[in-house]
């Protein structure tokens, strides 16, 4: 259940988070989950998992190392319900946090929350500078290559594969999908 709006969730991510690329990666997992939402079939649950990839990391920017550990206080300010901080906490599973994710949507979040930055990273280095014409073996060389987006956990995102019983490459391939379908 969501008692904000997504205004409101701007506002709070504002206020936490200056810099123009911590804005745009939250947009951009925004964007994915609400995405995989309806992949998922969980249309109805759109705006919930929607806002919980928007607000991730309300906490990283000011507070990195308290990285999941401060956003329940901050997710209080928009009265986030227990179910809306769980789901933003397990996303630092085994990094910052032993909040384990449990719903499907929690397990997306935690493994695409990496794979969007290596994406948005690849996507710098094409002539495009764009996600929309990528293709997926593009995508799967610069993952090989670990001096590629270094700060991006392969670890992670390989992870978070397991945590959904996907592969490696449907993955990759679904999170490109997602991210293309904000280029129409």
């Amino acid at each position: 259940m969501i008692n904000f709006t997504r205004d409101e969730a701007m506002v709070l991510l504002k206020k936490y988070n200056k810099e123009d690329f911590h804005i745009v990666h939250s947009e951009t997992v925004e964007s994915v989950m609400r995405y995989f939402a309806k992949e998922m079939g969980f249309g109805e649950e759109e705006e919930f998992w929607g806002l919980v990839g928007l607000l991730h990391d309300i906490d990283f920017e000011e507070f990195p190392e308290e990285h999941c550990i401060k956003a329940p206080e901050l997710l209080a300010e928009i009265s986030a319900d227990p179910e809306f901080v769980h789901a933003v906490v397990s996303h630092g599973f085994g990094l910052c946090t032993q909040v384990a994710p449990e719903h499907i949507m929690e397990k997306i979040l935690f493994a695409t929350d990496e794979l969007t930055g290596l994406i948005g990273a690849a996507a710098l280095m094409r002539p495009s500078k764009s996600v929309c014409d990528m293709e997926l073996s593009s995508l799967k060389k610069k993952y090989k290559d670990k001096k590629f987006a270094a700060g991006c956990s392969r670890e992670v995102i390989a992870t978070g594969a397991e945590m959904l019983g996907w592969t490696l490459d449907e993955l990759l391939d679904k999170t490109l999908t997602a991210m293309k379908a904000a280029c129409s």
